[in-house]
């Protein structure tokens, strides 16, 4: 690796702002709300109506009942969405083995957020040098950190020696606000038409840029979603969770990806057309999941984003139980929050059919999944319990049949 050729410092204004939520016609919505919600009411109170007077049940029977059907349609929806994600992701990976892309090699931007990571900035930084892509520049972003990360960084900086030429590496240091205001003073301060977002530890495939690039090509694409993969394996921890990425993220992209609507773009590493990025309002802080907040604003605006397995992400994922589940817990209520911020969608599908259908899918696996795990759990607990103490099962429904 060649020495830097020079360094030229200067001090800028950075805008840490977040951009406010542009304003609604509430009074439109809440009006298309209600005939939504009447039309489903009206359809509901007709069911009940209908088939009332043909089942009498107790109060326990009922509950049993609803119970029982509860699981029954939660079950089936489960299998519903299993069987099209193999479908789907079959038919994406298909079209992806046949099709030819033209090459396309817009300038890139890699926006690389550092907090505390004086351990591994050097490394990451070098491979992405490295990477095979004749043109693009790399801008490290160092967030406040208390540890060498910024003295690490800055002999970093400069004209280094790439696969096809001098890749320039510049560092901005900038007070602690966390990643969301930290990639976004990055993107304003890139002069590229595309960015990628990548973790500071992240170390990427050598043909990331290349893979993830050419989809660009179609301007009405917003985003790519790269492919994410464990790299610290060899523990069950870990392995576990490897397979997990393969089965319950990157299989789910790729049956996103068919149709266009992947709604998490990951962490490590993500694509995105800085146009989209400015028509969703940039990052904002106001979640534990910047990055699926920022997604749903992206489909939200129209855009469209897809998937490219190639462009490979190797991420360090915890190894001890502890650090698992404080991750787990943030990205669930990182999700959840980001549900919640974006609700409008869930109860008025007019406002971006697409965008709705992906909130309903992640309401499903973050909200109803877990509860329904539960309820399970605790009905058939009680099943067993009466059963091992021979007593009359009490929640039996009844049904009177009057002749």
């Amino acid at each position: 690796m060649s020495a830097p050729e020079e360094i030229n410092k200067k001090q800028i204004l950075i805008d840490n702002t977040e951009s406010v939520e542009e304003e609604r016609d509430i009074a439109k919505e809440k009006l298309r709300t209600m005939y939504i919600s009447g039309g489903i009411s009206l359809f509901l109170i007709i069911v009940i109506v209908v088939t009332l007077p043909f089942t009498v049940l107790s109060i326990d029977g009922l509950m049993v009942y609803a119970t029982i059907l509860a699981l029954m349609l939660f079950l089936f929806a489960l299998l519903f969405r299993y069987a099209s994600i193999l479908v789907l992701a079959y038919l994406y990976i298909t079209k992806y083995s046949v099709e030819e892309k033209d090459g396309y090699y817009p300038f890139i931007s890699i926006m690389v957020p550092a907090y505390n990571e004086g351990v591994t900035i050097r490394d990451s930084v070098e491979s992405l040098v490295e990477l095979d892509y004749p043109n693009f520049e790399v801008i490290i972003i160092n967030d406040g950190s208390k540890d060498e990360t910024g003295e690490i960084a800055e002999t970093m900086v400069g004209y280094r020696q790439g696969r096809h030429g001098k890749i320039k590496v510049s560092l901005m240091n900038k007070p602690n606000g966390g990643k969301a205001k930290a990639l976004n003073a990055g993107i304003r301060q890139s002069k590229a038409d595309f960015v990628l977002c990548v973790d500071g530890d992240a170390m990427l495939s050598e043909n990331s840029l290349k893979m993830g690039a050419r989809h660009f090509i179609d301007p009405s694409v917003g985003a790519v979603a790269g492919n994410v993969k464990v790299l610290n394996r060899g523990q069950m921890v870990t392995d576990l969770q490897a397979l997990e990425y393969v089965e319950g993220l990157n299989l789910a992209r790729a049956a996103q990806g068919i149709l266009q609507m992947v709604n998490i773009i990951p962490g490590p590493i993500g694509f995105f057309r800085k146009k989209a990025i400015q028509d969703g309002g940039f990052y904002t802080s106001d979640t534990f999941a910047e990055d699926a907040d920022m997604t749903l604003k992206i489909l939200s605006k129209g855009w469209r984003i897809v998937y490219e397995p190639n462009a490979i992400s190797y991420t360090e994922a915890p190894n001890k139980l502890i650090q698992l589940l404080k991750q787990r817990y943030r990205w669930t209520r990182g999700i959840i929050q980001a549900i919640r911020k974006h609700r409008q969608h869930i109860y008025n599908p007019t406002l971006n059919f697409n965008n709705s259908l992906v909130l309903w899918a992640m309401a499903f696996e973050s909200l109803a999944w877990p509860a329904m795990n539960i309820l399970g759990n605790l009905f058939f607990h009680n099943c067993r319990t009466f059963q091992r103490n021979d007593k009359p099962y009490r929640f039996l429904v009844v049904w009177d049949y009057n002749t």
